[in-house]
């Protein structure tokens, strides 16, 4: 009440966040009756607000009020599904570019609503989508992650002007791709199309492969945390435009070694493997295949880098472009590794450096941190440097911190101190606990 009567003290008001706030739940109109006083209004999120369907239906109500709203958050509200929703989704308004829904819990008539299959629905698919938001003719980016899809039969035609499509973590998607892989065809200015974790088949993957080459605004495809992923990488990058493919992680898609040759390419920016154990022993021949001199982000994260990946990439240098360079979850990699890595140089215009180990494991940073600190002038573009569950001595972390401190990095919290003297590693694990909050289970 307090906040709705503030509101005609913000007539240019653009951008509102409420998200987090539950006990907005079951008294949204409350507010929504205040909002011609705003009627500016671009974006207004409301996720996790345990809002009802009648909270939904009053904003419903009040979207006439802000006909310039672009962007509409509501994911993360379990009981907006029912009347309230489809009132909301006849009401919106031509402006609306973005409709965020995640975790909603829908039910099967919100599925004939929105154009989603669930279960209990015998027909339909995408194509209720299109009907149900096609007046939205402006709406550019549509994000059904985790929403429990699956397709038989569907269509996006009726919606040109998406750009953005995030259909992930809809693992019902598996077998059934081909249904709805020649309709984004349609999507000719598609940029980014989302479909990690969806269990994606061998044949889904190979649908999608036929359809790429009608997508040719598109910058950004992720199919990572999809295993069958790695046996199709040369068929994928064959089909992209590449001219312009700015994004394409392949983490968690069991990657083989052929599958290094096939990303190599002198547009990819963007490099995320992580979590592909093939590349640990091998990363100089990845690095080969890249074209490493033009990549601004390499994400290698739990991949079981090795001593000698580092060791050997650091000689031959090439990174000199880099922006964003992640080697977490690498323990297995030596001293000698870390300390080469630092030694080469080469890294001067890298901002953002990730060398984190695994939670519940530790290791000492002695051997290798004075190679860090003597790099650090060298490193003008470094501002954020994470070094999670490495221990470090008092002397060293107060030289770090006087270094990084003169030079504006942030360092990442969760680097532990060593025990003032040895025999005493219940301190370390004291360190570890702080960093936790207790389940219920303990």
């Amino acid at each position: 009440m307090e906040l709705a009567s503030l509101l005609q003290f913000l007539p240019h008001l653009e951008e509102v966040d409420l998200s987090w706030n539950e006990l907005i739940g079951g008294s949204l109109r409350v507010l929504t009756s205040h909002l011609n006083l705003v009627g500016g209004i671009r974006s207004l999120a409301l996720s996790g607000c345990r809002l009802s369907s009648e909270d939904v239906m009053a904003l419903g109500e009040a979207l006439s009020f802000v006909p310039l709203l672009e962007i509409l958050d509501l994911s993360w509200n379990a009981a907006i599904s029912g009347d309230g929703l489809q009132c909301l989704l006849g009401k919106l308004s031509p402006a609306v570019r973005e409709l965020h829904l995640v975790a909603c819990h829908l039910t099967a008539a919100d599925a004939v609503a929105l154009g989603m299959l669930a279960q209990e629905v015998a027909s339909g698919g995408f194509e209720e989508l299109a009907v149900a938001l096609g007046h939205a003719s402006a709406l550019s980016t549509l994000r059904l992650q985790g929403c429990g899809l699956s397709t038989d039969r569907g269509s996006l035609r009726h919606l040109p002007s998406l750009r953005q499509v995030d259909l992930s973590c809809n693992k019902g998607l598996s077998g059934g791709l081909d249904h709805l892989s020649p309709h984004l065809a349609h999507l000719t200015h598609l940029e980014s199309l989302d479909l990690h974790l969806c269990s994606l088949t061998h044949g889904d993957l190979e649908a999608l492969v036929q359809v790429l080459p009608s997508l040719t605004a598109l910058t950004e495809l992720d199919v990572s945390s999809n295993k069958d992923a790695g046996g199709v990488v040369h068929s994928l990058v064959s089909a992209l435009p590449l001219t312009q493919m700015r994004r394409l992680p392949f983490n968690s898609c069991s990657l083989n070694q052929e599958s290094f040759t096939a990303l190599g390419t002198e547009v990819l920016l963007s490099v995320d493997v992580s979590w592909c154990k093939v590349v640990g022993g091998r990363l100089p021949l990845l690095l080969d295949a890249l074209q490493p001199s033009i990549i601004l982000e390499l994400r290698l994260s739990s991949c079981e880098l090795t001593t000698d990946d580092l060791s050997a990439v650091c000689s031959r240098g090439g990174l000199s472009s880099l922006r964003v360079l992640d080697l977490s979850y690498n323990g297995s990699v030596g001293a000698d590794g870390w300390t080469a890595l630092f030694t080469a140089g080469g890294l001067g215009s890298t901002e953002d450096v990730d060398l984190s180990l695994r939670p519940l494991t530790s290791a000492s940073s002695s051997a290798w941190l004075p190679a860090l600190l003597r790099a650090l002038p060298q490193l003008p573009a470094l501002n954020r440097l994470a070094m999670r569950r490495w221990t470090v001595g008092s002397a060293d972390r107060q030289q770090l911190d006087r270094s990084l401190k003169k030079r504006n990095v942030l360092l990442e919290p969760g680097l532990l101190l060593c025990p003032p003297e040895s025999g005493t590693p219940s301190q370390t694990t004291s360190q570890l606990l702080s960093h936790w909050t207790p389940s219920k289970r303990g």
